[in-house]
């Protein structure tokens, strides 16, 4: 059966995504402060009208609108003329207004009925937070995501991510990732002393999508996606280490031999029993 799919307009994310993200779909966006959640937030917004004729809604909790503006400008995109256009809706407001309903109206029913749009972005749900008890939360966010759906809308809801490394980590300390159809991760990876930035996706209901994590950047133009980690393991503990040949580690555990380790050989010994013989021995 063919799925109708919303993409982002990031080609490599797309492929990642299995071809964009399932129409209707909510999805979350976790990260820490500075991978770059409201940037591709923006590009999935403005790719949408741009490449694809979707309408789009912005809405905000920390930043005054003249700042997105300008942010956006700096990637060449003018959201001013697209409003203009009847095409996109900046709303900077706060979650107590938006979870309030005056009459069964919502303040989000006016721009959808002025642009009809295909596609919204919550920056960021994990304001909830600070207006609504923590028992709360889970049953005010998904009393938001239900409303977004009833509306058709594909949104992208983004969510601030404080725990960035170690074995310890989770997308939500309150428990709401279910309500999520997918969600992307986006965080900092430290490999050899350097910063680097990973993008991964941890779920996509009713979807394949790509396992791997991938390694972006933030250019002039937006969030590029290039190629994956595969030279490396262990990114999602904190603790990157490259890994090593079949060369290198029989040459390590020779080594090994060689200083008559005995814990070491009988590890290579295990470890040459998965090691098919035809790569050892030509003529096996």
């Amino acid at each position: 059966m063919w799925m109708v799919r919303v993409r982002t307009g990031i080609s490599d994310l797309d492929k990642m995504l299995g071809g964009g993200f399932m129409e209707g779909d909510a999805v979350l966006l976790a990260g820490s402060a500075g991978t770059g959640k409201t940037t591709l937030a923006l590009q999935y917004l403005v790719n949408g009208v741009t490449q694809f004729g979707d309408a789009g809604i912005y809405v905000t909790f920390e930043q005054l609108p003249d700042q997105i503006y300008r942010d956006a400008k700096n990637f060449g995109w003018d959201l001013r003329k697209m409003e203009e256009q009847n095409k996109f809706r900046l709303i900077c407001t706060s979650p107590e207004l938006l979870l309030e309903t005056d009459g069964g109206e919502s303040i989000l029913d006016g721009p959808i009925k002025e642009i009809r749009p295909r596609r919204l972005v919550i920056d960021s749900l994990s304001h909830l937070e600070m207006f609504v008890p923590e028992r709360e939360l889970r049953k005010e966010a998904y009393r938001l995501i239900m409303y977004l759906k009833t509306k058709g809308l594909s949104s992208l809801l983004l969510w601030e991510s404080p725990q960035i490394i170690g074995n310890s980590f989770s997308v939500t300390e309150v428990g709401i990732s279910f309500l999520a159809d997918g969600i992307v991760l986006l965080r900092p990876v430290e490999i050899e002393s350097s910063m680097r930035k990973a993008i991964g996706i941890l779920k996509l209901r009713g979807s394949d999508h790509d396992k791997q994590l991938r390694e972006f950047e933030i250019t002039t133009q937006g969030i590029k996606v290039e190629a994956s980690f595969s030279e490396y393991e262990g990114l999602m503990t904190g603790s990157p280490r490259k890994k090593a040949t079949l060369g290198e580690a029989i040459d390590q555990f020779s080594a090994a031999f060689a200083r008559k380790e005995k814990k070491s050989c009988k590890f290579l010994y295990r470890f040459l029993q998965y090691i098919p013989c035809r790569l050892l021995y030509k003529n096996c």
